[in-house]
């Protein structure tokens, strides 16, 4: 390959690759397409070749912006120090120390130790599963290489690389244009122009000295800028941080993610918590100092208290459980970009989902075929071939009659090609190339047999589309396809059992019929028409062809996804609504409603616009079907939607889009038919392009919800019986049942594996089967609150209790051991009756988390340690129980478990009773 003054190609980019030509540069967009061509050592029409890619990339590195230098790993462990709380526990061990309590001050240095190591795990592996997630959505860009078009990673992108691009498209990398038809850009992230900016391949006249604004160079293509309409093709001037946008990403490097609404939600109730531990820590010193304990126990006890009634871990396991709650969507087909997003899922009320290949499955099917007065069924699916036509309610398969003649014109009126069940061209055409085969035309031999030597392109104004074929004895055909009502005017003739007949208006009246019958089962109806001439296609224009003859009428339909049924039934236990948007026709659309039992009323675009935004809002409630929308009508529905109160998911898969996906809660883009665009804007990417991945992910972000209200109430629930537990005892003229470092212990028993086990819950199988809940819902409402100040109460009363009663038969030693031990096990049955808000507390459902199972058994085993082995003693302070001592520990913990079942059926009660009065 040599360039275009004749140098080798390889020897150019051995000469200049050193130095990328940066997009930004005047004489850039001044100079030609073959100027730059020149410079950067590249054919346009053949593309870098592999070892040019491979140079260039060693010295330029990967197209991709550079991410915030990474903390180092050292650093991000010891930020796990970086907290008020931990800083006051350290000041509490060197205290210790000071004193003389060598014990305590070792075992709280070893727990912050072992706490700092949760909290680093719980970080990373929410960073991998983030990692991976990042992984998944590596843009792709196309491009000309080796002489061929190819598909590889935008980052793999080098300088003078050709990229092929279309509408929709995000732009890799910056360039020079070689090709621009109608060409226009969205380039409001990097210049503000709210409008599209035209581009060409003319260089730019600009006669001034200084570098040309960037909103004027018009030759030019900028990276993370969109196509919103035409086709171009541009040579890599510059890639990474060299770029236009990479000198923004400089600036912005040190930017960080906002908290979810979430997360500032259990901020405040940390705050919330840190004020009541603050008075219960001052309540409990002033009562412990009454009863002249030491300033030194008192003062080590506060602070564990303080620190124990505070769950510093609940952001750690937020984090993980939305990480790895994300994970397994992306595993199932959601990709959800952002974290948030999971909080809106499990609360979305409707869904709004475009038809095509989203309910449906894209695969265009020929249905029916009408032709010479008669009817034939079309079996098979897809694209595939297997399948025949056959006359209704036969039970013969082959077809009665050589169906040859009448589907050749839509096999040779056609750009499609099918190979093993896929196709390249469009969707519709090869369904066409699928009936013909099965009615025994193979489209490529018949091409081959009957070249095309002139054609008409389909058109939006004539609305059919017409190719010239040279026959045997040299004549010229054209075969026409398009809609029916335009061939008819083009018609003379029809085509009948009997060959070729006037067209006359009783058979006009018939194919009128027939049509209308095709439509109104949700059929896309196309005619096959041909004629036979004497001349070649130059002497004609569109609106010239001779008389022709109706052949054939085909009905075509893209059928609903299997799964979208059992999508659509769940949606309705969930009470979710679905709403079908559609360019489609309402007929059609209101067909495939029919089949998926969408319910509703059918609204089309122009009625739209004949309705205010009131009584659009008013009637959006009875909407099944919005038929012949444009995008804009979609940031419509949404408003009206949102007006109603509703939480609203919108899938979209256009550049035009992007603004109704930005306008939903929940904007969900298609992975598969999405535009670059479209992803970008979108909340949430499917793989799949299936809308029972969307009720999924809606089912999955209820499970991870519900996980985080599990969690929350049960490090709460440990936090509130700490306080009333010390409290109480004080109060009670009791010695403290927990010291500094069995507090600690407890500390890490909340925030360590069982409150990781309760995040990674399974959803329970009635999670769709109730209403969604209110997006204003606090994640702790009054009910929550009071199960959990209730089951704090519990624990407190059964460990002062528990303690006050042993102390009259063992030694005060084994009595403080037992109050210890007892409240470790509460922490057993409270992880279990944290599990949900309502339902029976030991069904099934209690044995489907194998991890918390393992955590629990895991916690029992350590506390035996704790309890029995001599130099844990020593560590912890405590004594050996005897079986029947143990034995009394695990039957006073397991009465939290019964005073929830209690609070349950009390809650059951007056529920029903207030059901039993509004019946009434």
């Amino acid at each position: 390959m040599t360039t275009l003054d004749g140098k080798p190609a390889s020897e150019v980019a051995r000469a200049d690759t050193a130095t990328q030509v940066p997009a930004g540069e005047p004489d850039t967009c001044r100079q030609t397409p073959a100027q730059v061509a020149d410079r950067l050592g590249v054919d346009p029409g053949v593309g870098l070749d592999t070892g040019q890619v491979f140079e260039r990339a060693a010295v330029h590195g990967a197209n991709r912006l550079s991410e915030p230098a990474r903390r180092p790993e050292w650093l991000k462990f010891l930020d796990q120090f970086r907290n008020w709380l931990i800083a006051i526990l350290l000041i509490a061990a060197v205290v210790a120390g000071a004193i003389g309590d060598i014990r305590d001050a070792v075992v709280i240095t070893v727990v912050l130790q072992i706490n700092a190591v949760l909290g680093y795990w719980q970080e990373r592996r929410a960073e991998r599963s983030l990692e991976a997630l990042r992984r998944m959505l590596v843009p792709l860009a196309r491009v000309r290489r080796d002489g061929t078009e190819q598909e590889v990673k935008a980052q793999s992108l080098v300088p003078g690389d050709v990229v092929l691009l279309e509408a929709g498209g995000r732009v890799p990398a910056d360039g020079r244009l070689t090709v621009a038809e109608t060409v226009e850009v969205d380039e409001a992230a990097l210049t503000g122009e709210s409008q599209p900016v035209a581009k060409s391949v003319t260089a730019v006249d600009h006669t001034a000295t200084a570098p040309v604004p960037l909103a004027e160079r018009t030759s030019m293509l900028f990276m993370n800028t969109a196509l919103t309409r035409g086709r171009a093709e541009m040579i890599v001037t510059a890639t990474g941080m060299r770029t236009e946008v990479g000198s923004i990403a400089e600036a912005l490097r040190t930017g960080t993610e906002p908290p979810s609404p979430l997360q500032v939600q259990l901020d405040s109730l940390g705050r919330r918590l840190a004020v009541l531990s603050g008075v219960a820590v001052v309540a409990y010193a002033l009562s412990a100092w009454v009863r002249g304990e030491s300033l030194s126990d008192i003062a080590l006890r506060a602070v564990a208290l303080a620190v124990a009634a505070i769950p510093e871990g609940l952001p750690a396991v937020l984090a993980l459980t939305l990480a790895l709650g994300v994970h397994r969507m992306a595993r199932r087909g959601a990709i959800v970009k952002r974290l948030a997003s999971v909080e809106s899922l499990g609360a979305a009320t409707v869904v709004c989902s475009d038809k095509t290949g989203t309910l449906t499955l894209n695969e265009m099917t020929a249905r029916t075929l009408w032709t010479e007065g008669r009817l034939y069924d079309v079996t098979g699916e897809g694209y595939g071939t297997t399948g025949a036509l056959r006359v209704p309610g036969a039970d013969d398969t082959s077809p009665p009659d050589d169906l040859r003649a009448a589907v050749l014109p839509f096999a040779l009126c056609n750009d499609a090609r099918l190979t093993s069940g896929y196709f390249i061209g469009d969707p519709t055409e090869a369904a066409l190339v699928v009936l013909a085969a099965k009615a025994g035309v193979d489209a490529d031999w018949m091409r081959t047999e009957l070249p095309r030597v002139g054609e008409l392109p389909f058109d939006g104004a004539t609305k059919y589309m017409a190719t010239f074929h040279t026959e045997p004895d040299g004549r010229t055909r054209v075969h026409v396809k398009g809609a029916v009502d335009v061939l008819l005017g083009m018609c003379t003739d029809v085509r009948t059992e009997d060959g070729a007949r006037a067209l006359d208006e009783g058979h006009r009246d018939e194919i009128l019929a027939v049509t209308a019958r095709f439509g109104s089962s949700g059929l896309r109806v196309l005619g096959a028409a041909t004629a036979l001439m004497d001349f070649g296609p130059s002497a004609f224009t569109p609106v010239e062809l001779p008389g022709l003859t109706l052949v054939s009428i085909a009905g075509i339909a893209d059928p609903p996804r299997p799964q979208a049924r059992d999508a659509m039934a769940l949606c309705r236990t969930a009470g979710v609504a679905v709403k079908m948007i559609t360019g489609d026709h309402a007929d059609t659309a209101a067909a495939i409603a029919r089949e998926l039992d969408i319910a509703g009323d059918v609204v089309t675009g122009a009625e739209l616009d004949r309705m205010t935004e009131e009584q659009l809002a008013e009637r959006v409630d009875d909407i099944g079907v919005f038929a012949r929308v444009a995008p804009d009508h979609k940031v419509v529905i949404v408003r009206a939607l949102a007006n109603r109160g509703h939480i609203v998911a919108m899938t979209g898969d256009g550049v035009n889009d992007a603004a109704a996906l930005k306008a939903a809660h929940i904007g969900v883009a298609m992975g598969i038919t999405g535009t670059d665009v479209a992803k970008e804007a979108a909340d949430v990417v499917l793989t799949d392009d299936d809308f029972s991945t969307i009720v999924r992910a809606v089912r999955e972000g209820r499970a991870i919800y519900a996980n985080i209200v599990k969690f929350v109430r049960f490090q709460l629930a440990t936090n509130i019986g700490a306080i009333l537990t010390l409290l109480g005892a004080s109060l009670a003229g009791l010695p403290s049942p927990l010291t500094a470092a069995q507090l600690l212990w407890i500390n890490i028993i909340m925030d360590g594996p069982p409150a990781m086990a309760l995040a990674v819950d399974p959803a329970r199988d009635d999670v769709m089967q109730h209403p969604p809940r209110d997006p204003r819902e606090r994640i702790l409402d009054a009910r929550r609150l009071l199960a959990i100040g209730w089951a704090g109460a519990v624990m407190a009363t059964g460990t002062v209790t528990l303690l006050a009663v042993a102390r009259s038969y063992v030694d005060p030693d084994t009595a403080l051991t037992m109050a210890f031990t007892t409240f470790v096990l509460y922490q057993l049955f409270n992880a279990l009756s944290a599990r949900g808000d309502d339902g029976p507390l030991l069904g099934r459902y209690q044995f489907r988390n194998r991890a918390l199972w393992l955590c629990l058994g895991g916690v029992l085993a350590v506390q035996v340690a704790v309890v029995q082995l001599p130099w844990a003693r020593t560590v912890f302070g405590t004594v050996p129980l005897t079986v029947t001592q143990w034995a009394l520990c695990l039957g006073t913990a397991s009465t939290v478990l019964l005073a929830e079942s209690v609070l349950r059926a009390v809650r059951s009660a007056l529920r029903n009773h207030r059901c039993h009065i509004t019946a009434r």
